[in-house]
């Protein structure tokens, strides 16, 4: 029962760990820690980047329409060709500070977006992972949040957890692109089937 209460204190001082480890690497972590970090982090275990989520993508469609239709209708044809280069240069912008990073470090993992802060509601703690399996969740399985999209050559893994409180089940699912290295990078053994 003690360790049960204790595991909560201790999912969130890996949570600050992770945190702390995530903020010593630029958005693109193959570069290396950042030169200006006082203490050189540990590696992370793994990354991998994700296309803008469905949200920024639409709205930024939606603005850069809106934005050449306006100029559309007040000049014409010529007015759409002289404004294209920069809507479309600044929806590019736009998308392209919305990929994400979806890292494992050696105390969590989270999602971090290059424009913000990865915020510590959004770290999952290896000491709350339970289980790593390929393919969706099990039935008996709490139902499970969809993260990341699709991409070709990428493996759909499911990850059971505990949430916070350390006793509540949670679930997600996730699109990786080495599912092996994934579950070595969480520290649990790859179940399949």
């Amino acid at each position: 029962m003690a360790r049960q209460q204790g595991l909560p204190v201790r999912a969130a001082r890996e949570r600050d760990l992770h945190l702390e480890q995530v903020r010593g690497y630029g958005f693109f972590a193959g570069r290396g820690p950042k030169s200006r970090a006082t203490t050189v982090p540990a590696p992370l275990r793994y990354w991998q980047y994700d296309l803008p989520r469905p949200v920024p993508l639409v709205f930024t469609v939606v603005v850069v329409a809106i934005w050449l239709g306006f100029f559309g209708w007040r000049g014409g044809q010529a007015a759409v060709v002289d404004e294209a280069p920069l809507a479309l240069g600044l929806g590019l912008l736009v998308l392209l500070c919305n990929v994400g990073r979806f890292t494992v470090s050696a105390h969590g993992m989270s999602l971090d977006v290059g424009a913000t802060r990865t915020p510590s509601t959004g770290v999952v703690p290896l000491v709350l992972v339970r289980e790593v399996r390929v393919g969706p969740p099990p039935e008996e399985w709490p139902r499970a949040a969809r993260k990341g999209g699709w991409l070709p050559g990428r493996t759909r893994v499911s990850v059971r957890h505990l949430a916070e409180d350390g006793t509540t089940e949670a679930a997600f699912t996730r699109w990786v692109r080495n599912a092996g290295e994934f579950a070595r990078a969480v520290d649990r053994p790859l179940q399949t089937g």
